[in-house]
């Protein structure tokens, strides 16, 4: 089953060109656009590009530098991209290149040609970078360096024309002006003048919120999400509190991958609307088109709003693009920016409870942070390690000596609960252990140490009832063995259990309440030793475990209870 979750998992993209520090950047061969967040820098290019030639014959070999201008100020930068173009027809490649310095410099195989551009390898510090240019025996009669380079995540040139060299016996074509670039085309947009508001969800347009029924209008800490259908067209409104940028996506289904994406990136004192396309757990791509209309921002005390409408049908040519008179997931999620780069989202995105008529009757819709399938994992895991298992170890060291002539089925009651108390922990953890690989399609590399100690309580829960298979007879020589090593693991998988349980009620899927959570668990851990130690001296036994399964089921069903609310 291919197992994707929600958006906006937004994850970190490196100040360098493309978002790529490494420079594989075949996906910008065409337009030589790097994927950042912003429109290439209309200053003066602070570079110089040379060419040691300017004529050549078909396998000649051509130097070309890219290299700082000797006034400007910041002597260096992080990526380029270098190419030869057709100087007839732009849109054609033209002839490989040769790598001088292997360390900061590659080649990319573009437009199906190998070595036919050069990138960078790192996100270091350069000041000049030199690349020979190799011409084709079909080489055009003149061809011109382009080249894109970029200094950080938000200043970056593109397309900058480089010299233009021709065949022996053409005629030269005029020359280009050096220091051009070609940027995106960008979209105004205006600030809002009033704040959103809840009144109409559900009568004239549909809404997400959470907390579930606020009021942006009146509550910072609303995340909230309308849209509504306005003849062709759909307008969205999108607000939340968030240090860096808020964000919507239309989904299929309620994983990540293949997503429509919508972000609201705060810019210093200004916001930036972007339409994005995710297609797995990496950083949105940002759309090269401009298909949003009417855009408005607005920011104030903390909370980010802003505002736009999108056709309901787009043009073929706008890929990546979902209609909007179908149904869809929704996803709302928020987290850091810096210099107008996203980060990942700072909390589990919200997620409706079920798909959503884009354009159908307005609702109003309910969502949660916390996955379903995780809930349950949460639950399993604080039931077995908690309550059946801490029930089933009391039973064992307190009550053999008190219930040994009793039998059920042909055992010791002790012994029939201790086995059932135990088998009942081991499936929970068995099923909770392999809900967390459903969900995720596999491992986390985001939950920390969590699922490493997971593993190694499943490992240690499987153990014990194979070791008890095997014990020897109660008069056996070698029984205390046994006993030891059954008491041993079980100590050792009880304790790591709990430290894996407090790690994972952190975890972003479950989304629990801290620090309220952590402390009720506290309170459940401590309950269970104080049972413990004056069981160890009681002559009361059955009262204190009475009081002591009360009690441990108050605070496993309230804990169990936020679960469930999240």
């Amino acid at each position: 089953m291919n197992m994707r979750i929600a958006l906006l998992l937004l994850s970190v993209c490196s100040e360098t060109v493309f978002c790529f520090s490494h420079g594989k950047v075949e996906v910008a061969c065409g337009d030589m656009t790097p994927q950042h967040d912003s429109d290439p820098s209309t200053k003066h290019p602070p570079f110089n590009i040379i060419a040691d030639k300017s004529q050549f014959s078909p396998g000649d070999e051509i130097k070309v530098t890219l290299s700082m201008a000797s006034s400007e100020g910041k002597h260096y930068f992080k990526g380029f991209l270098i190419e030869a173009r057709n100087a007839g027809d732009l849109n054609e490649i033209v002839g490989s290149f040769k790598l001088i310095s292997p360390d900061i410099s590659q080649l990319l195989k573009c437009d199906n040609k190998e070595g036919s551009a050069v990138s960078h390898t790192s996100d270091s510090h350069k000041t000049e970078v030199q690349v020979i240019w190799v011409a084709p025996s079909d080489s055009p009669s003149s061809v011109q360096f382009l080249v894109t380079v970029a200094r950080g995540y938000k200043e970056f040139w593109v397309k900058i024309p480089g010299p233009v060299v021709s065949q022996n016996g053409a005629a030269p074509p005029p020359q280009t002006t050096f220091g051009g670039s070609i940027g995106a085309q960008t979209t105004t947009s205006t600030i809002l003048s009033h704040s959103f508001t809840s009144e109409g969800c559900g009568g004239r347009k549909s809404c997400l919120r959470d907390p579930e029924g606020c009021d942006p209008q009146n509550d910072t800490t609303c995340h909230f999400l309308s849209f509504s259908a306005l003849g062709s067209n759909v307008m969205f409104e999108l607000s939340g509190p968030a240090e860096g940028y808020v964000s919507f996506a239309l989904s299929q289904d309620k994983w990540m991958g293949n997503d429509d994406v919508y972000l609201c990136i705060r810019d210093t004192d200004r916001v930036d609307i972007k339409a994005a396309y995710v297609s797995g757990r990496t950083h949105p791509i940002i759309s090269s088109q401009n298909i949003l209309k009417g855009i408005a921002w607005r920011l104030s005390d903390g909370v980010i709003q802003c505002s736009f409408r999108r056709d309901i049908h787009l043009p073929p040519e706008n890929l990546n693009r979902f209609d909007l008179d179908q149904m869809y997931y929704l996803f709302m999620a928020h987290g850091r920016a810096e210099d107008g780069r996203t980060h990942r989202h700072d909390h589990q995105p919200i997620i409706s409870t079920y798909r959503a008529a884009i354009t159908g009757p307005p609702e109003d819709l309910t969502g949660s942070r916390s996955p379903l399938l995780i809930k349950y994992h949460g639950a399993f895991m604080l039931i077995a390690w908690t309550s059946t298992v801490s029930a089933g170890v009391i039973m064992a060291r307190y009550f053999k000596p008190d219930w040994p002539e009793r039998n059920i089925l042909g055992q010791k009651v002790w012994f029939q609960l201790h086995r059932m108390l135990m088998t009942i922990t081991v499936l929970l953890t068995l099923v909770g252990f392999v809900l967390p690989f459903m969900y995720r399609g596999g491992w986390s590399k985001r939950a920390g140490i969590h699922p490493y100690l997971g593993c190694v309580v499943m490992a240690l829960a499987v153990i014990q009832p194979v070791m008890a298979l095997f014990r020897p007879a109660p008069d056996a020589s070698r029984r205390y063995i046994f006993n030891w090593m059954h008491f041993g693991t079980g100590t050792v998988a009880q304790v790591v259990a709990v430290v894996t349980i407090f790690l994972g009620i952190h975890q972003q899927a479950l989304s629990l309440p801290a620090p309220w959570s952590t402390g009720v668990l506290a309170f459940l851990v401590v309950w269970f030793v104080l049972a413990d130690l004056v069981l160890e001296e009681s002559c009361f036994k059955n009262i204190v475990l009475a009081i002591y399964l009360c009690g441990n089921l108050g605070f496993l069903t309230t804990l169990l209870w936020s679960i469930r609310a999240v």
